[in-house]
């Protein structure tokens, strides 16, 4: 279950807050921003719901429809044993650390290669571009409780790794242009 950055992430924090308890689609989506605040990037409500389908049809969770009197039905789900194991299988993994085929790398050192770029030119493309993005989480920390230490953490972060991207960056110009 290597790599679950992308794909498997939504799908794997939704696991995790039905270990805690059932819920419906729409409490999974308030424990979410709940949990960690406006410095998760929430998914929308649809997308949620397609994730659930695609768990329940893995056999991660199990829904068990409910009547409600004035309102349309609705479906809570249910961690399943399967799911547990799989949240455990995640839980006990170690998290990916560096990148070694870094793809701004592949960039750096292959497009020169081809007449396409010009190394400098790619590097300050992109510090341009982490320099944008942490403004952004400068921004973000600026309307952030300070209690909200789940938010200020992740916030901080992915702040230090753009710092650390940008030095390495000074470090490919260095070395490379």
């Amino acid at each position: 279950m290597r790599n679950t950055a992308g794909r498997w992430a939504v799908r794997l924090h939704l696991l995790a807050l039905l270990a805690k308890e059932p819920a419906h689609g729409y409490e999974l989506k308030q424990a979410l921003e709940q949990t960690f605040g406006s410095a998760y990037p929430s998914p929308n409500i649809g997308q949620i719901y397609v994730t659930l389908g695609r768990l329940e049809k893995d056999g991660l969770v199990r829904a068990v429809g409910v009547e409600q009197s004035n309102r349309p039905n609705k479906k809570v789900y249910y961690l399943t044993a399967k799911g547990r194991e799989h949240l455990t299988t995640w839980v006990d993994e170690p998290t990916e650390g560096p990148r070694v085929r870094d793809e701004f790398f592949m960039k750096l050192v292959l497009a020169p290669l081809t007449g396409i770029a010009d190394r400098m030119a790619l590097i300050n493309r992109q510090r341009r571009h982490y320099l944008s993005l942490m403004s952004d989480l400068n921004d973000l920390l600026s309307r952030t409780s300070p209690s909200d230490r789940v938010a200020m953490l992740l916030i901080e972060g992915a702040m230090l790794h753009l710092q650390a991207d940008l030095d390495w960056l000074e470090r490919c110009q260095e070395d490379l242009a």
